[in-house]
């Protein structure tokens, strides 16, 4: 859990997947690593499917590593961008809760 207590935030979670991964990420490319996030998405609906708790959660960390990869490739900062796109409200609705009509 000592690891827990160091990655306290998404920006320092995504900067831990850089120092492990960046050299292999940047010779996989964006477009392949791309597709290696999808198939991460899809074991997680698979593991979804089959109310598999732990390896819900796996995959769920899976999903967050390879998400973090590709924005590291794409030189996006995570944790800013969603914190500037959902600034405690609903970008749709700027409330909180979402007050929306059209659930999707």
């Amino acid at each position: 859990m000592e690891c827990y207590k160091i990655m306290t935030s998404i920006k320092n979670f995504q900067e831990l997947m850089e120092k492990i991964y960046i050299q292999r990420d940047s010779k996989r490319g964006k477009e392949n690593t791309m597709l290696w996030l999808m198939t991460e998405v899809g074991e997680f609906a698979n593991a979804l499917i089959k109310g598999n708790k732990k390896d819900l959660e796996n995959e769920a960390a899976d999903v967050l590593a390879w998400l973090c990869s590709e924005c590291n490739l794409l030189g996006i900062d995570l944790e800013k961008v969603a914190v500037m796109k959902y600034d405690r409200k609903c970008p749709k609705c700027k409330s909180m809760p979402c007050a929306c009509n059209n659930i999707p």
